[in-house]
């Protein structure tokens, strides 16, 4: 179930502008397709168009709130990232597959009594810290990842099994600033005609081999998911979820526009992804959807208070 994306207070959407076919060499590593960005903002009232450069989006990206499930969190938002092309397959699963691997103290959404596993591949851009300009060696890189969806007081978000990239310093610094499961990855991504070809094996050492070989494409215009809908329960997440080696929760908050989804389809020759995460998945086609672009900014991650234990009167 969708809306149309005109509905949205702004509505952001890309314009790749290539100086040659968007192609990869078959042979490269790790490589992303070699395309630079503006991105349109469009007044659903006057219809009116502005470009504006991805830094005056990240300025601005605060003021557009409306579709936001609880406000901004408080402080300056510190990182800035663009994801790119990005492919959600999603499998229902029983939820009593998932609980050993989750915190007791988060609960897994459901939508009509499933829970649900994502594949994510996609490719970053702009990786960078608020206030610095965006590093060719850092900050742009294939990711790849495995998720869930959670709950803790009052605030859905995403609990990832698993994290690949592309970029052994970017792994490096998120696994030991955010806590995050990330994995060292050849990457590539090619591009034919509309389809994205999307192939990746896991390289990390001591971590479970998983691999991902498959293409895709949008197959319709794209459209903002209803608020209740298995769409918008899937997509629209303001932040994550994750644990310290002591156990403790930690939750990093984000923010971007509302999503603009389109159907797509997609063929899978590997997707070992999930098995590696011990999660089985159904012998079912996936539901599918693509998201052209999505500009992000990250709070810093913050740990989650301990419950009070009881007083003895409320023993």
């Amino acid at each position: 179930m969708f809306e149309d994306p005109a509905s949205a207070t702004l509505l952001i959407q890309k314009k790749r502008m290539l100086s040659s076919p968007c192609s990869l060499d078959s042979q490269s590593k790790n490589s992303i397709l070699p395309c630079s960005a503006k991105v349109y903002l469009t007044c659903p009232s006057c219809r009116a168009v502005g470009v504006f450069s991805i830094t005056a989006t990240m300025r601005n990206a605060t003021s557009l709130t409306q579709h936001r499930p609880w406000p901004l969190p408080p402080g300056p938002w510190v990182m800035a990232q663009t994801w790119h092309d990005l492919l959600f397959a999603h499998w229902p699963v029983p939820m009593a597959a998932l609980r050993s691997q989750i915190p007791a103290s988060l609960e897994i959404d459901t939508f009509d009594g499933a829970a649900w596993v994502a594949v994510v591949p996609f490719r970053m851009s702009g990786v960078r810290l608020r206030g610095t300009p965006s590093v060719p060696w850092l900050s742009a890189f294939p990711e790849l990842n495995v998720r869930t969806y959670v709950k803790r007081d009052g605030k859905p978000g995403v609990w990832f099994f698993s994290l690949d990239a592309a970029n052994a310093v970017a792994v490096k610094i998120a696994r030991r600033w955010f806590n995050l499961p990330y994995f060292r990855a050849e990457m590539q991504i090619q591009k034919h005609g509309d389809w994205l070809e999307y192939n990746s094996v896991r390289t990390h050492h001591g971590a479970s081999p998983a691999e991902l070989v498959c293409k895709y494409r949008p197959t319709a215009p794209p459209k903002s998911p209803v608020p209740g809908s298995l769409e918008h329960l899937l997509t629209e997440r303001y932040c994550l979820y994750t644990a310290n080696a002591s156990g403790r929760l930690i939750r990093g908050e984000i923010h971007h526009a509302p999503w603009a989804l389109q159907l797509a389809e997609a063929e899978f020759a590997k997707n070992s992804m999930a098995h590696a995460a011990g999660i089985t998945l159904p012998n079912t086609p996936p539901l599918l959807h693509f998201a052209a672009r999505q500009d992000v900014i990250v709070w810093p991650p913050t740990k989650i208070t301990w419950p009070r234990p009881p007083t003895i009167c409320e023993r």
